[in-house]
């Protein structure tokens, strides 16, 4: 396991971040032998947050007693102090511990999101205070749009960000990561799979592995998940293999999707997902959840065309800030079934 220095927070962390939020989806014995494997093999960043159900609940009841042997990051959703300021004391509780080591302001997606955030009543303020109060180690902000993250903490109020970095969104190389190294902040990479959709998964894993981060979250729910991303990152990435990584990463996002979310379909298509899946989906085919997850959502894929609202302009494209062609890709995808 290799271990860096995390930015200027200095903790050594682990390259193999353990993301906690499917545990809630699995038998609680299953979780804590999980997380306690993750523990015994050297994974020592443990992400969870107050908005993935009973996450927090989990991790408490399965390794609160070894809390000196993981950095402990958690997340609140809510953007004004109060709201804020309960969900810091609630994870508290939840996670059965005296501190947070890392609180982050989670999904920041929109301008005025994170303007309400930031302002005197915002939940920043409940992130400060209770740093002060020795309640929270750092704080952190997590999004889905890397160039406007790259623009938010140029004020240094942030000492981490949590952002996607996969072979089909290698976005945050562009403008995100150069800012947050200039910086010495911390940086965690997430969804390594893309939510399940990107195959083979060591060539998943060790892609956002040849990249100048700290740690990599991947969302694991078992024990053989646990090994599997260990065996992923057992040896250093070559150049040869780097330059055949970035030619992937090149071909896969072409889509150009961040997972922003600012698209809504009025007949329920998820177009983020089918959008950073649509690439892969043709060039190397899907893991079994994202098989299943175009089998779910056949029939509305199906039903696009038909949409009588969209024939014209398609409601989803307006308020895209890509100016993506998502109909069209929604479209093809419908013809293949």
């Amino acid at each position: 396991m290799r271990y860096r220095a995390f930015g200027k927070i200095g903790f050594q962390v682990s390259s193999l971040g353990f993301g906690a939020m499917n545990l809630p989806g699995v038998p609680l014995e299953q979780a804590r032998d999980a997380l306690n494997y993750a523990l015994d093999n050297g994974i020592n960043y443990i992400d969870t947050a107050a908005a993935y159900r009973n996450s927090e609940e989990i991790i408490g009841e399965s390794i609160s007693h070894r809390r000196d042997e993981f950095f402990l990051a958690t997340k609140t959703n809510k953007r004004d102090y109060a709201s804020a300021k309960e969900d810091i004391e609630r994870s508290l509780t939840r996670l059965k511990t005296d501190v947070i080591d890392l609180l982050q302001i989670h999904y920041v997606n929109y301008v005025h999101e994170f303007k309400a955030a930031m302002e005197e009543d915002g939940a920043y303020r409940a992130a400060v205070e209770a740093k002060e109060a020795g309640k929270v180690r750092h704080i952190g902000i997590t999004g889905h749009r890397p160039e406007l993250i790259a623009k938010w903490i140029q004020k240094d109020q942030f000492e981490q960000v949590l952002f996607h970095l996969n072979l089909a969104q290698p976005f945050a190389l562009n403008e995100l990561i150069p800012e947050m190294v200039r910086r010495d902040m911390a940086r965690v990479a997430m969804k390594p799979l893309s939510g399940g959709f990107i195959r083979p998964v060591d060539k998943a894993i060790r892609y956002p592995y040849s990249q100048d981060v700290h740690v990599i979250i991947s969302g694991m729910v078992s024990v053989d998940e646990v090994k599997q991303n260990i065996a992923a990152m057992e040896r250093e990435v070559e150049e040869a293999e780097r330059l055949e990584l970035e030619q992937m990463a090149q071909q896969l996002s072409t889509h150009n999707c961040r997972r922003c979310n600012y698209c809504s379909c009025p007949i329920g298509i998820p177009i983020p997902d089918v959008m950073i899946s649509s690439v892969v989906r043709q060039q190397m085919g899907l893991l079994a959840k994202g098989d299943g997850f175009y089998e779910k959502h056949r029939e509305k894929i199906l039903a696009c065309a038909d949409y009588e609202p969209c024939k014209e302009t398609p409601l989803c494209q307006k308020q895209c800030p890509y100016q993506l062609p998502m109909q069209s890709v929604i479209q093809r995808t419908a013809a293949s079934f």
